[in-house]
């Protein structure tokens, strides 16, 4: 059993008067730290035991490409960026350290390596091997033959990452070093995503969590169609990776219950050792909760938000709070691309999207994984490409706003000088299907790219902001698709949790409802919902019994979850008419693409030397 948590002594009452009249007004609060690892930085949340934001504080995080399609982290530079975050978010904001109870953390689906014989990073740089870079970030594309041989095998544990495993998953990033690695280094090596990285550096203990190595690692729960161990042996064996089998699976984790520890989200792995709360300046033995991917985190941090929804968005016959009404809330985390995260009471297939997987965040509960490979990245590149941005980036400067809102705001003086009923009617005749950076969902096929229908010769201010609502248009659509593809395969799915900078945008919020036809909720938080979600992690954490036992998550979030806003869909029955058959177009854009270029593979079928 882990050990359990350091908690500080409650002052005893006293019948003498206190000098310090604020020791009667403000009674000393609980406090919860929520560590946030994302691609460019990380984040340090600080939450009170009602669930209010304390602290903030974030710092930027080292990135390397060695080469073309490869990235490269270190941990001890992760490391210490969130020192620094949790020292300066303690110090900005006056929290006293000894309120401090629980930690825990969550960040990117990376793969960590360190030498099980020392605990030192183990370099992921080839050919030398030979600096601190030991994560192989989630975006690297080197495994590219590693992922094809996986999927060959066909093997059955694919069923339930989507049919098929994704080159951002871990095993391929392990089989690719198998294959590069000098052998006696790769045989020193043991495995985490990044996150259980994170508690191991914490605490000292081997712990894995579900969420990590069910939804990144090929690991099927014990019971879910006849694992006896977890890991599948055949599987690793038929890849190449049959050494990882050796020690009962030790240098992945090992086995639940013999030789290692696997807990669902917010779990007590164990407490802060010595070394890690010196270095982040909190007491030792404080509880440390099991840690969850990043988009997990967001799913935690939204989805049990305070918000007026109809009976038609509700499950019939459940509280309002009850952990069913989840079932009917998808978890939309949007920044430079969005993950679809859904929980559902039993396991739920649908092609395309990754899982499902059971036991990563709730026991006895399943999740699935959509996404869109590009979103914010998508909007970006649409504008910066465009001939009219340099201009429009200046005067947006001019007005102290960003792209975003100004081009908002000009959208809008469009429609009013066409004397147009919606800003969607300005785009009616211009069809932008988005898919730029591959398909991640439900199509699962990055040779997907991008197509246009209403392409005029328009360079000025008003072609780039028709293209950039036009590309929001296809954010909308295609999120219609991966929820109706969902809910065709067994799904409930009546309304969407936002979290992330996309949030702010308002056009494409009510796009969003309007399109999907159900309402958009916005958190409290928008630049924190998942840092606050990791944060509810530290919390469940700190409620650990003298056996380990915690608060179900579900009764954290409900009671830590804030009031959101509610953006309902358009009461425009015509703009809805419109984008309906916008959606077709779209459909037909996304299909059509592939019977041409299948079309066109058979035309030249031999034509050149493979």
């Amino acid at each position: 059993m882990a050990a359990l948590p350091f908690r500080q002594p409650s002052r005893a009452n006293s019948r003498q008067m206190s000098l310090d009249p604020r020791e009667d007004l403000e009674p000393q609060m609980d406090h919860f730290i929520g560590i946030d690892v994302g691609t460019g930085s990380a984040r340090a949340c600080i939450i009170d035991s009602t669930g209010d934001i304390k602290g903030l504080a974030s710092e930027n995080i080292g990135l390397w490409q060695p080469q073309q399609g490869y990235y490269e982290q270190s941990t001890n530079d992760i490391w210490r960026c969130i020192c620094v975050c949790v020292q300066r978010a303690l110090n900005q904001h006056s929290i006293d350290p000894n309120t401090i109870r629980g930690i825990a953390f969550d960040a990117t689906c990376s793969l960590a390596v360190f030498a099980h014989d020392t605990d030192e990073p183990v370099s992921v740089t080839g050919p030398n091997f030979d600096n601190d870079h030991n994560i192989v970030l989630w975006l690297d594309h080197r495994p590219e033959k590693e992922t094809l041989k996986i999927n060959a095998t066909k093997h059955n544990l694919l069923r339930y990452v989507g049919g098929k495993m994704s080159i951002e998953m871990e095993i391929p990033k392990v089989l690719w070093l198998k294959n590069n690695m000098d052998p006696e280094l790769f045989d020193r090596c043991k495995f985490y995503d990044l996150a259980d990285a994170l508690t191991h550096l914490a605490t000292g203990n081997e712990a894995r969590s579900f969420n990590s190595v069910v939804c990144k690692q090929g690991f099927v729960p014990v019971g879910v169609d006849g694992s006896v161990k977890g890991w599948q042996e055949d599987f690793l064996t038929e890849i190449g990776l049959g050494d990882l089998c050796k020690d009962n699976f030790k240098r992945l984790g090992g086995v639940n219950g013999v030789n290692g520890t696997y807990l669902s989200a917010g779990e007590l792995v164990g407490t802060l050792s010595e070394k890690a709360a010196n270095e982040l300046g909190l007491p030792a033995g404080l509880a440390v909760g099991s840690g969850v991917i990043d988009a997990y985190a967001g799913w935690v941090g939204t989805v049990g938000a305070k918000v007026a929804l109809g009976t038609q968005e509700l499950s019939a016959g459940a509280p309002k709070n009850d952990i069913s009404q989840a079932f009917t809330r998808l978890a939309a985390v949007a920044g430079t691309s969005t993950c679809h995260i859904a929980m559902s009471p039993g396991p739920v297939f649908v092609n395309g999207v990754w899982g499902p997987y059971k036991d990563v965040l709730v026991p006895g509960y399943w999740m699935a994984e959509g996404g869109q490979s590009a979103t914010g990245e998508l909007l970006k590149h649409v504008l910066e490409t465009h001939p009219a941005f340099h201009e429009t980036m200046s005067l947006a400067e001019s007005f102290n706003t960003n792209i975003y809102d100004y081009l908002n705001e000009h959208l809008r003086e469009m429609a009013t000088k066409a004397n147009t009923p919606t800003v969607s009617y300005l785009g009616r005749h211009f069809f932008f299907y988005g898919d730029l950076f591959g398909n991640r969902s439900p199509i699962a096929d990055p040779r997907m790219t991008g197509s246009v229908i209403g392409l005029s010769s328009d360079k000025s201010m008003d072609g780039l902001a028709l293209y950039y609502y036009a590309t929001m248009e296809f954010i909308a659509l295609q999120t219609r698709q991966i929820i109706e593809t969902m809910n065709e395969s067994g799904h409930s799915i009546k309304s969407i949790f936002m979290s992330g900078s996309q949030c702010q945008n308002d056009i494409l919020m009510k796009l969003m409802a309007t399109a999907c036809d159900m309402p958009v909720l916005i958190p409290r938080y928008v630049h924190a919902a998942v840092a606050h979600g990791a944060a509810m992690l530290g919390a469940k954490a700190a409620t650990a019994d003298k056996n380990g036992k915690t608060e179900d998550l579900w009764s954290i979030m409900d009671r830590m979850s804030k009031p959101g806003k509610t953006v309902p869909p358009s009461g425009d029955a015509n703009e809805k008419k419109l984008l309906d058959v916008k959606y077709k177009v779209f459909l037909e854009q996304c299909q059509s693409q592939q019977t041409y270029r299948k079309n066109i593979d058979a035309a030249v079928e031999g034509w050149t030397k493979p």
